[in-house]
C-alpha cells in the first residue's frame, strides 16, 4: 500500500513539475513575443499559436542581425584610414571620396521604421554639416517627438543618431514623406 502511495505520488509530482514547465515556457513566449514591433506581425499577436509567434520572433531577431552587420560595414567603410597613393608622406589620412569608390556618398541616412519610433542614422562630412534642429523639426512637423539625439566624430566623419516616437500611435508617422524632406534636406 505505501508503494501505491508512494507511486502516485511521484506520478503527481512528475505531472506537477511537467505543468509548472509548460507555464514557464508559455511566460518565456510571452514575454519574447511582446518586445517584438507589432508591425512585424501580419495578423494580431494573440490571433498567432506560439510556434508562428516564434518563428517570428526568430525572423526579426535575424532581420536585427542583417541590420547590425549592414551598420557595422557602414561604419568601417567611412572609418577605414588609407594612404594616398604616390604621396611623399606615408601617414594615414580620411578621405571622403574613398567612401564613394563603396557606393557611400556623404552625406547619407538610414531611417528606421520600427512601429510606434523611429530611427534615424545620418552621416556627414565636416565638410557639408547640416543642422540638427532641421531634423528635429522635420521629424516634428510629421508627427514624431524626438527622445534622444547623439552624435560622434571619427576622422572627418560626423554620426548622428535621432531617436524619435511617434505622438498619436493611431495616426502613425508617415515615413515616406519623412524620408523624402530628409533627402531634400540633406542632400
Amino acid at each position: 500500500m505505501k508503494k501505491n502511495t508512494s507511486e502516485e505520488s511521484s506520478k503527481l509530482d512528475r505531472k506537477t513539475i511537467e505543468r509548472n514547465r509548460r507555464n514557464h515556457m508559455k511566460s518565456l513566449c510571452f514575454k519574447l513575443a511582446s518586445i517584438i514591433p507589432s508591425h512585424n506581425f501580419k495578423t494580431s499577436k494573440d490571433m498567432l499559436s506560439q510556434q508562428d509567434q516564434l518563428e517570428q520572433a526568430a525572423a526579426y531577431i535575424k532581420q536585427l542581425r542583417e541590420r547590425i552587420d549592414r551598420l557595422k560595414e557602414i561604419k568601417d567603410q567611412a572609418t577605414k584610414p588609407t594612404t594616398i597613393p604616390n604621396s611623399s608622406s606615408s601617414s594615414n589620412i580620411m578621405d571622403s571620396t574613398i567612401t564613394n569608390n563603396f557606393g557611400l556618398k556623404l552625406p547619407m541616412f538610414e531611417l528606421i521604421d520600427l512601429g510606434s519610433s523611429i530611427e534615424v542614422v545620418l552621416i556627414s562630412g565636416l565638410q557639408r554639416n547640416f543642422l540638427l534642429y532641421e531634423v528635429i523639426s522635420i521629424l516634428e512637423e510629421e508627427g514624431a517627438e524626438v527622445v534622444s539625439a547623439s552624435f560622434s566624430t571619427v576622422g572627418d566623419k560626423v554620426f548622428h543618431t535621432l531617436h524619435a516616437q511617434v505622438k498619436i500611435s493611431r495616426v502613425g508617422v508617415d515615413t515616406s514623406r519623412v524620408c523624402e524632406r530628409l533627402q531634400e534636406l540633406v542632400y
